[in-house]
């Protein structure tokens, strides 16, 4: 769903941009909380697994394909401030060396599929958690759910800003169908990769899923017909902040180079949802060329390297390297403004006690 610049006029696309700056401006200070010790060495894994899954375009109908925009899964494993982060970090990436989505239509990309998914997955997914038993399959039901409902609702967002400052003369209602329409099936894809990665996590480290933490209900035993709580467990030889992280880290950065370098060179060719929708309405009549169409890494392939499968599996490695070096390089500076506030917290003078 990366929009070009020429979809959306220059003053709504200058409005989302404002929007967009003001919702980072936003995370940026949601994200201190967030960011603990476990979180802040996974967030830039994070965003380099979304930019390497997004590689991997799925048929959802004839001629047609979808990817993994990646909100839900972010705000549910690392938190929502920091799933907004870590989507418009791949989204710069994307935009400043892959030539994907329009520099000028930046702010409306990261509207879209940084800021509405992330809303909407996680709002979903904590009203489900309400209603749900406290348990770790539940927190995967409400992230498919959560995934599910929020790729529609990025298409709803770009119907609102086409309705705003679209470039051609479509009627509203037909790129509203067919929008939606499609962005459902892709929704489907992402719901399937979504609970998939949470389930996985979940499954080894429970610790380390923002989403899931406080939620575990207490072991149950039939005593006499009647359910009791277990006793306590015996302390873990460690607490469970001090477990590492290394193990996760180093098994999510293999697979992210690996779908990228490798499994990319089998993704579907089909155009994407809005790029389909985009050629049958004729919404892209006035896209404009990229600013970084010039990118040695344009199209996700690396200039004068005549092999397919390693052009584009070299430009995959090399995108995620970039996320990975980006993304952390953010999130440790958020880490440390989030310990200095604690000190400061911790050493300022208390206030004096009336007598």
């Amino acid at each position: 769903m990366h929009v070009p610049d020429g979809f959306i006029d220059a003053p709504v696309s200058m409005a989302a941009g404002v929007a967009a700056a003001g919702a980072v401006a936003v995370s940026l200070r949601g994200a201190r909380r967030e960011l603990d010790e476990r979180a802040a060495p996974l967030a830039g894994l994070v965003a380099a697994f979304i930019f390497a899954v997004q590689m991997l375009n799925f048929p959802v109908a004839a001629g047609t394909s979808g990817h993994l925009l990646g909100g839900a899964l972010a705000a549910i494993l690392v938190g929502p401030c920091t799933g907004v982060l870590c989507v418009s970090v791949v989204l710069l990436m994307q935009g400043v060396l892959f030539a994907d989505g329009g520099l000028t239509a930046l702010g409306v990309n990261v509207m879209n599929m940084a800021v509405v998914t992330v809303v909407v997955a996680y709002a979903v997914f904590r009203g489900l958690l309400k209603l749900l038993p406290d348990t770790r399959r539940s927190v995967t039901v409400a992230a498919f759910a959560g995934a599910l409902l929020s790729v529609p609702g990025a298409a709803v967002m770009f119907t609102l800003l086409y309705a705003l400052g679209g470039t051609t003369d479509v009627p509203l209602g037909k790129v509203f169908t067919a929008m939606v329409g499609v962005h459902v099936l892709i929704g489907i894809g992402e719901a399937v990769i979504t609970a998939a990665t949470v389930g996985a996590v979940l499954a080894v480290r429970p610790d380390l899923v923002h989403g899931a933490r406080g939620l575990a209900a207490p072991l149950k035993l039939r005593v006499g017909g009647e359910l009791v709580d277990a006793p306590a467990a015996a302390p873990a030889a460690a607490p469970v902040a001090a477990r590492s992280t290394k193990p996760v880290w180093i098994t999510g950065l293999v697979t992210a180079l690996v779908l990228a370098g490798f499994v990319s060179f089998y993704a579907s060719a089909s155009p994407d949802g809005l790029e389909k929708v985009a050629a049958d309405q004729g919404i892209d009549q006035n896209v404009k060329s990229h600013a970084a169409a010039g990118s040695p890494l344009a199209d996700y392939s690396v200039r004068d390297i005549g092999d397919a499968r390693l052009s584009g599996g070299l430009a995959g490695v090399i995108g995620v390297g970039a996320t990975i070096a980006v993304g952390t390089g953010i999130f440790w500076t958020v880490r440390r403004r989030r310990a200095q506030d604690l000190t400061a917290a911790s050493t300022a003078p208390s206030a004096p006690t009336a007598v």
